[in-house]
C-alpha cells in the first residue's frame, strides 16, 4: 500500500466522530499504559527504560534523564484521569523521584540525568524545568498533596534563573551552579515550555503563565517562524537571531530544520488562541499554515513518513523517520479539524493513522518503534528500545476529546460533567 500523499477523499462522517475509530484509538491508547505500566518502574527510584519487547533495560546503575522522568509522570496522570488502576503508583514514584533526587537541595533547580542515586549530569537545562512544570500540573489535576509544592519551586526557579524578560523567553542552560555555559538559545525547550505554561495556567488559574507562554509564540512563531515562510527555526544566538550554521546532536540539537517541530507548534499555538480567548487570530492561521508546509516539505513522497530535518534548502538532511513528528502530526491535524476543518486535514488527519498503524506500531511487541529508516524498515541509529510513552499516548488520546486544552484539563473536565 502507498504511504506517500493521501488519496482517498474524505467519506461521510469525520473518522473521530466515528463509534469504532473512536474504540480503537483508546484500545491503542490502553495498549500503550499496559505496555510501559508492567515493568517502568525502577524499585531503587525513577523509572527503566525499555527495550523492544518491553523489558527493562537495567544495566545495574541506569541512567535516569529527567525528560523521561517527568513524562512518565505526566502520561500516568492522564491515565489515572481515564479510571486506569495503578496509575496513581506512577505518579507517586515519579513525583518522589524528581523532589528527592533530580531536585538539588544545594543550589535548587533539577539537574539532567542521575546514576542510581548520584548526578551523572548536574547541568541545570530549560528543556528539562519545563517538564518539571508539565510534571508538577498533571499532578496537581489529578490532586497530588505535594504537586503546589513542585510547581511553586520550579516555578521559581524558571522565573529567576532561566527566564529573559528582554526577549520573552528562556535561556538554555547552566552549570550546577547557575554559571552559564552556553549563549546558545533554543526553540525547543522555550516550545515544550509553551506547553507546560498553558498546562499550569489551566491547573492554578494564574494568568502570569499564560502571559509568558503568549510571548514565546511570539517570538519563536510571529516573529521568526513567520518571516521564514512557516518553517520554525531551532537554534539561535543569545541575542536571538538566528544561527543558520549551528551543529548540534542528531537526537535533540539537530541542524537546519526539524519539520516534527513545525507540527508540534501548530497544536500548541490553536490551544493557545483557544486559552487566550481567541483574541489572536494571527495564532490560528500560522497554525494552519506550519501544517501544510510541515507536510508539503517534510513528508517523503516516495516512501512516506516525515523526515527528521531538512537543510536551509528544504532539502532532507537526517533521513529517518521517527515517530513522534507522525504522533504530533496527528494531534496538530485533529485540532485544525475541529478549528478549521476541510478535507485536507480530515484526509491527513486519516493517512497519518494509517502510516501510523502500518509502519510504527510494533504488532508483535506492542508499543511504537521509535525510528525507522528512508524505506521504512525499523533502525536505531538515534534511539533503541521503546524509549517514550509522551508523544504516542497523546495521539492515540487527543482526538477523543475537546480541542481547548491539554489532555488532563479537558479529560478532567469530562469527567466532571459524567459525575
Amino acid at each position: 500500500m502507498p504511504s506517500s500523499l493521501p488519496v482517498l477523499p474524505p467519506d461521510g462522517s469525520p473518522w473521530r466522530a466515528r463509534r469504532t475509530h473512536r474504540e480503537w484509538l483508546a484500545g491503542q491508547a490502553a495498549d500503550l499504559l499496559g505496555f510501559f505500566q508492567h515493568s517502568a518502574i525502577n524499585p531503587k527510584g525513577g523509572f527503566f527504560d525499555l527495550d523492544t519487547t518491553g523489558k527493562p533495560i537495567d544495566d545495574g546503575s541506569p541512567i535516569r534523564q529527567i525528560h523521561n522522568t517527568t513524562r512518565m509522570v505526566h502520561c500516568f496522570a492522564i491515565g489515572h484521569l481515564l479510571g486506569r488502576p495503578g496509575c496513581a503508583d506512577f505518579v507517586d514514584h515519579g513525583v518522589d523521584y524528581l523532589w528527592k533526587h533530580h531536585r538539588d537541595p544545594d543550589h535548587g533547580g533539577y539537574v539532567w540525568s542521575l546514576d542510581g542515586e548520584r548526578f551523572q549530569d548536574d547541568t541545570k537545562q530549560a528543556y528539562g524545568h519545563a517538564f518539571v512544570l508539565l510534571a508538577a500540573s498533571s499532578a496537581k489535576v489529578v490532586g497530588h498533596p505535594l504537586a503546589d509544592r513542585l510547581i511553586d519551586d520550579v516555578t521559581q526557579v524558571l522565573e529567576e534563573k532561566f527566564w529573559e524578560d528582554r526577549h520573552g523567553a528562556v535561556a538554555e542552560e547552566f552549570a550546577r551552579d547557575w554559571t552559564p555555559l552556553t549563549r546558545y538559545r533554543g526553540q525547543n525547550s522555550n516550545m515544550h515550555l509553551t506547553e507546560a505554561l498553558m498546562a499550569a495556567f489551566e491547573a492554578t488559574g494564574r494568568s502570569a503563565y499564560l502571559d509568558k507562554a503568549e510571548r514565546i509564540a511570539s517570538l519563536i512563531i510571529g516573529r521568526h517562524a513567520t518571516a521564514l515562510r512557516h518553517r520554525v527555526a531551532e537554534h539561535f544566538n543569545e541575542d536571538w537571531s538566528l544561527d543558520r550554521d549551528y551543529r548540534g546532536s542528531d537526537v535533540f540539537r539537530p541542524a537546519g530544520t526539524t519539520p516534527g517541530h513545525w507540527l508540534e507548534w501548530s497544536r500548541l499555538l490553536l490551544q493557545l488562541w483557544v486559552l487566550g480567548d481567541r483574541r489572536h487570530a494571527w495564532m490560528r492561521d500560522a497554525a494552519a499554515a506550519l501544517f501544510r508546509q510541515s507536510v508539503e516539505l517534510g513528508w517523503d513522497k516516495e516512501n512516506g513518513g516525515f523526515f527528521y530535518t531538512l537543510d536551509w534548502e528544504n532539502r532532507p538532511a537526517l533521513r529517518q523517520k521517527l515517530w513522534w513528528p507522525c504522533a504530533e502530526a496527528i494531534g496538530a491535524a485533529s485540532f485544525l479539524c475541529d478549528h478549521l476543518p476541510s478535507d485536507f486535514h480530515e484526509s491527513w488527519y486519516r493517512h497519518l493513522w494509517d502510516f501510523a498503524a502500518l509502519h510504527l506500531i510494533d504488532q508483535q511487541h506492542r508499543g511504537w518503534h521509535p525510528e525507522l529508516s528512508e524505506t521504512l524498515r525499523p533502525a536505531s541509529t538515534l534511539f533503541t528500545g521503546k524509549p517514550d510513552l509522551y508523544h504516542a499516548l497523546q495521539a492515540c488520546l487527543i482526538p477523543l476529546y475537546p480541542a481547548t486544552g491539554s489532555l488532563t484539563r479537558v479529560i478532567a473536565q469530562e469527567n466532571r460533567t459524567e459525575a
